[in-house]
């Protein structure tokens, strides 16, 4: 049964709808991503009440936004508030304006209901185990540390990137020397004040808006060959790149920097400077990215309340495969057939001492025959081109960048000049490993015409060797003509794994 959810998220820098579809064949995907930068923390006076252009702004907003949502037909709509509501001295006041004007319920996150939501959607969406979290807002700033995946602290700190600009920032560029001192000595010792996050030696995991900025940045300077920022990763010296070029760029030269929304321009330099302050606090040992935080957490534990099986942070990358699969309409028998006669040849392979590999690339080599030539839903005549851009380029939960590039070459493997065409877009496989994709991906290429009828004839196969020639016994039912002239065609890959010839006999079960 398809669902459709409308999420607005009320923050402090950005009021923002995400509409997202939820099918338990192809999991929750986001169909609209709309947002505007309503800044309603400017609009707090100092006893922190919102004054009435704020009430306007976020009134005309979400009138704008429940008719959008309309027109889309979703099922309900959840409009969730932080920071700036939730600092409001008058957040009563607002939330009745809001039911009277447009019968819409405002539901009010409390500080660390909205570090839970980060939390959640990053332990079940990434391979991070062990991390701080952190997710910048206008308004605030939550943090999290979390052990194999299990909460263990969380705190809200009551400033944001909007209130660190009006604090320090007033009437200066935003790279003044003297006011970034300032900063960073104020939020050093925010930092302080929680012994939890001190040396930690764990990932530091970003999520939201600011955070996406800076990892597109990086990707921008470098001419990064794949798409999406989740599960990307940065060093503390590629931290400290990023920090430069805002440092040195004026706010001109900001506007042209790659990667960087004009709307947080101004806003940009106290993100970094908070980002790099708590790297150093943990002694991180990376800055990690999460592109789903807040509202996908909130989106997320909202379904699984409904729908038990689905989220389990156990089964992230195999729930992911499963989803892209239906995406593009994999016939999950076919899958799960050539899965079987992959590992068991691969298997029979390794027995024989002919290959060599790693628990990790029996793991990717599996989840490449699961995922074989997807692209065949675009269209089959050029399967290989549009599975390696299709997987390489999508955003798939629980796979780190250099997994998933490794995936796209296993499950569209054609041959080693397209395999090295491929290689050369990201240049980051060579010499031994690139060979192991090489041998892995023929082994799915032959057991694929093991079953190219679709009818699953082949009940198991049999490799043996005798004298140092070498046998493939393929047990089958029913007729499969069809798999014996491609297998034939196709045992070259086998071949040169094993450096010898190979015959093939088809053995009715």
């Amino acid at each position: 049964m398809m669902e459709r959810i409308g999420l607005v998220d009320i923050g402090s820098n950005t009021i923002r709808l995400v509409i997202f579809e939820f099918d338990t064949k192809t999991g929750l995907n986001e169909i609209l991503n709309i947002k505007t930068p309503a800044r309603l923390s400017q609009y707090l006076t100092d006893d922190l009440k919102m004054n009435q252009d704020g009430i306007d702004v976020l009134t005309t907003t979400l009138h704008s936004f429940k008719s959008v949502a309309n027109k889309f037909e979703v099922n309900e709509l959840h409009p969730v508030a932080t920071a700036a509501i939730r600092q409001s001295t008058n957040q009563n006041e607002i939330i009745k304006h809001i039911k009277s004007e447009l019968d819409i319920s405002i539901k009010i996150i409390p500080d660390q209901e909205e570090a839970f939501y980060g939390f959640y959607a990053i332990t079940h969406t990434t391979d991070v185990e062990d991390g701080v979290s952190i997710d910048i807002g206008g308004g605030s700033t939550e943090v999290t540390l979390f052990k194999d995946k299990t909460i263990i602290e969380a705190h809200s700190f009551p400033f944001g990137v909007v209130t660190l600009k009006r604090k320090f920032f007033e009437d200066k560029d935003h790279n003044d020397k003297s006011a970034i001192k300032a900063m960073e000595k104020f939020i050093a010792k925010q930092f302080e004040q929680l012994p939890w996050l001190q040396d930690q030696k764990i990932a530091l995991v970003g999520i939201g808006g600011s955070a996406r900025n800076v990892a597109r940045i990086h990707q921008s300077e470098h001419s990064y060959p794949i798409g999406g920022v989740h599960n990307y990763s940065m060093t503390e010296e590629d931290m400290d790149e990023v920090y430069k070029i805002i440092k040195k760029s004026s706010r001109d030269d900001l506007k042209d920097i790659d990667g960087l929304s004009r709307d947080r321009i101004d806003i940009i330099l106290p993100a970094v400077s908070v980002f790099k302050t708590l790297f150093e606090q943990i002694n991180a040992t990376h800055f990690t990215f999460s592109r789903k935080g807040l509202r996908e957490g909130y989106i997320m534990k909202l379904i699984s309340e409904r729908h038990p099986q689905e989220f389990k942070k156990e089964n992230i990358r195999k729930d992911a495969l499963y989803h892209l699969a239906n995406e593009y309409s994999i016939e999950e028998s076919s899958a799960k057939q050539r899965v079987k006669l992959a590992q068991s040849l691969l298997s029979q392979l390794i027995d024989l001492d002919k290959i060599q590999v790693t628990k990790k690339e029996q793991e990717l080599f599996a989840e490449g025959a699961y995922l074989y030539y997807l692209g065949r839903f675009i269209d089959a005549d050029s399967s290989s081109p549009h599975t390696y851009y299709i997987i390489a380029n999508s955003m798939i939960d629980g796979f780190p960048h250099e997994d998933r590039v490794k995936l796209a070459m296993l499950a569209s493997f054609k041959n080693k000049s397209l395999l090295k065409f491929y290689s050369q877009e990201t240049a980051w496989l060579r010499g031994k490993e690139l060979d192991h994709i090489q041998f892995l991906g023929g082994i799915i290429k032959f057991v694929n015409a093991l079953n190219i009828s679709h009818t699953s004839p082949v009940e198991r196969v049999a490799l043996q060797e005798e004298d140092g020639a070498y046998t493939l016994y393929v047990h089958y039912i029913g007729e499969p003509i069809a798999e014996e002239y491609q297998s034939l065609r196709q045992k070259k890959h086998i071949e040169k794994i094993l450096k010898e010839n190979l015959s093939i006999i088809f053995t009715k079960s």
